[in-house]
């Protein structure tokens, strides 16, 4: 994408009343004003409050928005010029029960306050096969415990990926460590039992995936207490 789109792109998020973009400092700083009020003071409703890690261009959480009115759905990324469409879409399709946030997922422990969040959905994440790059797999011991701050005590973590290693690692660590898996599947589209918000719809990339049958894989579990 050329500098002068993403300029325009960030110069549009601007605009948005769905898009969020707060300073490290403000995050850090435990500044920003809607941690722990996400539903009384955006949302204005008691519904269900889901997020989508890593939303890339926003695909996932419009869809999800679209298809369950009655939650409300956060997608967050550091790249604004990618959650641009999804945040545009929003817009001008009215939907109230989707917002976009831009900030390192490290810090969403700074955005919501603790037994905020309801779902945590984990989309096609890079899956940092290297080992060194093993800290930054969104799936690892810390995230979790990242996500376990935020999550409600019923609160569940979705990993919908292409990755046969991210799979793999992710329910190998679950078992390891004692969490709850509750539902997993190693082919979505071809397997039987998939849940509708899984197959409902699919993103640009993952619609690549299918032409070249790729196996779409899905986890959903529960972070021990």
């Amino acid at each position: 994408m050329g500098s002068k789109n993403k300029l325009k792109r960030f110069r549009e998020n601007e605009t948005f009343t769905n898009v969020f973009q707060p300073t490290r400092e403000e995050v850090v700083g435990d500044l920003f004003p809607l941690k722990g009020k996400w539903n009384t003071d955006f949302f204005k409703n008691d519904n269900p409050v889901v997020l989508e890690l890593g939303c890339g261009k926003g695909e996932y959480s419009v869809g999800l928005a679209e298809r369950y009115p009655n939650k409300n759905f956060i997608g967050i990324d550091i790249k604004g010029a990618r959650f641009w469409r999804g945040a545009k879409t929003a817009v001008e399709s009215g939907l109230h029960n989707v917002a976009f946030i831009r900030t390192q997922i490290e810090l969403i422990n700074h955005i919501f306050a603790e037994n905020e969040v309801d779902e945590i959905w984990i989309t096609f994440p890079d899956p940092q096969i290297k080992y060194k790059r093993t800290k930054h797999r969104m799936t690892n011991s810390e995230f979790l415990q990242l996500y376990k701050k935020i999550l409600k005590k019923d609160g569940v973590v979705n990993l919908k990926t292409d990755s046969e290693f991210m799979h793999g690692y992710t329910l190998g660590l679950l078992h390891g460590e004692g969490h709850e898996v509750l539902y997993a599947n190693h082919n979505v589209y071809v397997n039987e039992g998939s849940p509708e918000e899984v197959t409902a719809f699919q993103t640009f990339y993952e619609k690549q995936y299918l032409e070249v049958n790729k196996a779409i894989t899905y986890i959903r579990f529960k972070i021990k207490e």
